[in-house]
């Protein structure tokens, strides 16, 4: 073949691998998005099965309440606060705690805990794989438990049975460990709305808790199951407000004032609470039997707590809607504070099977009235209303345990439809974030986590590959690399390369007269050639990826790994000219970049620190 059309032949086979590269992202992009509808398709189909078991979860709650405390089968809920068994009670949730302790022992060990953390961890450090058999087990189990007298919620295991049972479909049907971790997210909040009807707080749930990401690809399944679940539980439960409550009236600043000083308090409580769970379970970490037994311990106390205060057994959702309408005694707020939080805190740290949203909710309405009560005998000139006290210190608490903010205070307007208390609610939540994250480096969702030595991510960044063009990288070639036209001898090149003395990278880029990019050939290559008077053309690599000025630094880098190279080309779109180079380098360099951002900000924090330190030293006593 001549040296004219060698070119030429150069020419047209980039033409054609820049025609495939733009076909190659159309097809991207169709892929893309029937893979979306194929995920949100499957997020919709679990978020009705999902809905359908937590109406199975709460009729076995009732069936094992009215079983083990009154003597009769019936699937109607019913409160165990109401038996008449006198001290018979204290042995009902040890029985309970047995049961699920041989559950956990010869089902699965998963069982134990609130649901949550364990589906946090699947997703960071196990490839949001969850066994099926947690599916069945997750919900009998904490049916058993709370049913028994257990002081937990049903919905920390149906998040954990949605969780699963959309890991479960992910893994039968063997899609990404990213979609899988989607799936999981939707089941999840889809448990979460069919127990509440709380669609947008389960959203905000699952992005605060369990994605880890801002992705608008995440986000859509997530929505469709959520809105699923809502519906589904308009249709088994009903429409109305889960937590009732009485109009609330107008709020003035000096009321925003108040109800922030109540998040201030109830934020050092969920600190209290989250120290206190983890120092039990601590305890129970150095009983000298095995773990089996410890929720027939648990269970004890509970038992001995339910006999004190018999509010303080099972589910207790109507504790919460009796402390926002503001007319329960001090003796029962007291109570529940008190009372409630022991049982739970000695149940929970001892490994059974329960959630701990209900109890959070409890002990935080409890709580907020208590204090509401205060601040109006103490400022009476402050016009503050006591069920929306409860209302702030319900959300408050659990703003502070588990840092979900926004889906605390979401959560809050859902399940009383009183958008009026938006702003008491951000000022109280807001203020007991803050003490939380001051005083605690970690939440009641993922100290466990933390504990295992599984790193959890501290706050979600936009992607700095994704934001950057590879506009803001690219370089000039003859800073980076020698340049060589496709009629040069190989003998041209390895000469040209010991002149230059070999300070550039190990690669040649081959270009046209016209500057338009004809292909690379790697130095090494060279070496092995038996007869360096070929041309380079014979040599080069031909099936090259490019990039463009517009062009991601994310699709950049998937080009790089799809191609496997280490360096990028990056040419004119519509002529192919040569514009430049990018590198793999270059791309790290864009992290690098914010690694040192962020290091200058903390020495800032540091050394202002340290000089406020110094001048209070100074400062005479």
């Amino acid at each position: 073949m001549s040296e004219t059309t060698k070119p030429h032949t150069s020419g047209n086979i980039l033409s054609s691998l820049s025609s495939s590269h733009t076909n190659t992202s159309a097809n991207t992009h169709s892929t893309s998005i029937k893979r979306i509808l194929f995920i949100t398709g499957l997020a919709f189909i679990n978020a009705i099965i999902v809905g359908g078991i937590s109406k199975v979860l709460v009729m076995l709650i009732g069936l094992f309440t009215n079983l083990f405390f009154f003597g009769h089968i019936s699937f109607h809920e019913s409160s165990p606060a109401e038996n008449t068994l006198g001290y018979g009670v204290i042995f009902i949730p040890v029985l309970g705690g047995l049961i699920v302790g041989v559950m956990a022992r010869f089902g699965s060990r998963a069982i134990r805990g609130h649901g949550i953390p364990e589906a946090m961890e699947k997703i960071v450090a196990g490839e949001s794989k969850i066994h099926p058999l947690i599916t069945i087990l997750k919900p009998l189990s904490a049916a058993i438990s709370i049913g028994t007298g257990g002081p937990f919620g049903a919905e920390g295991p149906i998040i954990s049975t949605g969780g699963a049972l959309g890991s479960f479909c992910g893994q039968t049907l063997h899609i990404t460990t990213q979609e899988r971790k989607i799936l999981l997210a939707s089941g999840a909040s889809a448990g979460m709305t069919a127990i509440f009807g709380t669609p947008f707080a389960a959203i905000l749930l699952a992005i605060e808790l369990l994605l880890f990401e801002f992705s608008a690809k995440s986000f859509l399944p997530v929505m469709i199951a959520c809105i699923t679940g809502a519906c589904m539980h308009f249709v088994l439960f009903s429409s109305l407000p889960v937590f009732g409550m009485t109009q609330v009236p107008a709020v003035t600043t000096t009321a925003i004032i108040a109800y922030a000083a109540i998040g201030i308090v109830v934020g050092l409580a969920s600190v209290f609470v989250t120290k206190a769970v983890y120092w039990i379970e601590d305890l129970f970490e150095k009983l000298p039997i095995h773990w089996m037994w410890w929720p027939a311990i648990g269970g004890i106390a509970v038992g001995i707590v339910g006999y004190i205060a018999p509010r303080t057994l099972g589910v207790g959702y109507n504790n919460i809607t009796d402390a926002l309408s503001g007319n329960l005694p001090l003796s029962i707020l007291v109570s529940l504070c008190f009372w409630k939080f022991i049982s739970w805190a000695i149940a929970l740290g001892s490994g059974t099977s329960g959630g701990t949203l209900a109890p959070l909710l409890t002990m935080g309405s409890a709580l907020g009235c208590l204090l509401g009560t205060c601040i109006q005998h103490l400022f009476p000139q402050v016009a503050i209303f006591i069920p929306l006290a409860a209302l702030v210190g319900m959300a408050a608490l659990f703003a502070g345990a588990s840092r979900a903010i926004l889906t605390s205070i979401v959560f809050a307007v859902e399940t009383t439809m009183q958008e009026s208390t938006l702003l008491p609610l951000i000022a109280a939540c807001s203020t007991a974030y803050l003490v939380s994250f001051i005083l605690m480096r970690t939440t009641i969702m993922t100290e466990k986590i933390k504990r295992r030595g599984i790193p959890l991510p501290e706050n979600y960044r936009p992607d700095v590959l994704e934001l950057s063009t590879v506009a803001t990288i690219v370089r000039p070639v003859e800073e980076r690399f020698l340049t060589a036209s496709t009629n040069e001898r190989i003998a041209d090149l390895l000469k040209a390369d010991k002149q230059s003395g070999n300070n550039k990278d190990q690669k040649w880029i081959l270009v046209q007269q016209d500057r338009s990019l004809v292909g690379i050939i790697d130095k090494h290559m060279l070496d092995k050639v038996g007869d360096i008077g070929q041309e380079v053309s014979s040599v080069m690599e031909q099936n090259m990826a490019t990039v463009y000025l517009e062009d991601s630094l994310e699709t950049a880098l998937e080009r790089m790994l799809v191609s496997n190279q280490s360096i990028l080309p990056v040419v004119e779109r519509d002529t192919k000219d040569l514009l430049g180079v990018i590198t793999e380098w270059d791309i790290l360099k864009v992290f690098e970049k914010r690694f040192i951002e962020d290091k200058h900000i903390h020495q800032h924090i540091s050394i202002r620190n340290k000089a406020l330190r110094l001048v209070r030293k100074q400062q005479p006593a």
